[in-house]
């Protein structure tokens, strides 16, 4: 079976896998970026199925999926949110440390090492893919396989870096160059503009419906925003 694993970007992310949880360790930025990802989130999933902000489970009774999953930081939340979440990467160290972590926290979570075209023809109501895309080997057939898993009448969010220099200077001059973010992470000609995403997305039989962009504040650190130059999020669903 063909895959959209990049064996190099696995074996990085790998390495990382023991220091995932550690808010303080190398996945640091990834701590700091998952409350803005899950009030987006947040608001893309009570829009889309009409239900009350106020409630504690809007994903009761659904299917989740997140892929490039890591070790869980937002399998877990989306666990709590009430979803029966499956959680793909392509490291096994990743999910090694993700079922560990899920068993600690008292959480039923399907960790799988794999990519996505080994769903099968799983259908999930919920699919997310945060940061990753940049690391896939073919983006058409990586947008492909995520709508594959899509079921009728579901929500699909992804988040990625934008191509611009302000990414470029952020994530890789000042990110990896201060070591906040592990070096090699990023691949700056690999980052996609949000028309090229979309257009992605389209041709795979998809309507974005939502665009969002993620900045940072000196104040207040990471923040949903209308300026997608840094990173962004689009939510899309079946055309």
């Amino acid at each position: 079976m063909t895959t959209t694993i990049d064996p190099q970007e696995a074996a990085h992310f790998g390495t990382l896998a023991a220091d995932w949880w550690n808010p303080k360790g190398s996945s640091a930025m990834l701590h700091r970026l998952n409350p803005p990802r899950l009030r987006y989130l947040r608001e893309q999933i009570d829009a889309h199925w009409d239900i009350d902000p106020a409630g504690f489970t809007p994903l009761a009774g659904k299917r989740a999926l997140d892929v490039g999953c890591g070790a869980g930081l937002l399998c877990e939340p989306l666990a709590r949110l009430g979803a029966d979440v499956t959680g793909l990467d392509a490291a096994p160290e990743n999910i090694g440390v993700a079922r560990a972590h899920a068993a600690l926290s008292g959480l039923a979570i399907d960790y799988r090492a794999g990519s996505v075209e080994d769903l099968s023809g799983e259908r999930f109501d919920l699919v997310t893919s945060m940061e990753v895309i940049e690391h896939v080997t073919d983006p058409v057939a990586f947008i492909a396989g995520l709508t594959g898993a899509l079921a009728d009448g579901g929500l699909m969010v992804l988040s990625t870096p934008n191509r611009t220099l302000a990414s470029r200077i952020a994530m890789i001059t000042l990110g990896e160059g201060s070591g906040r973010i592990p070096k090699g992470t990023h691949d700056w000609d690999k980052f996609l503009k949000p028309d090229a995403l979309e257009t992605l997305l389209t041709d795979a039989g998809m309507r974005v419906i939502d665009r969002r962009g993620l900045s940072f504040s000196p104040a207040k650190g990471f923040v949903l925003s209308d300026d997608l130059s840094l990173d962004y999020f689009l939510t899309a669903i079946r055309a």
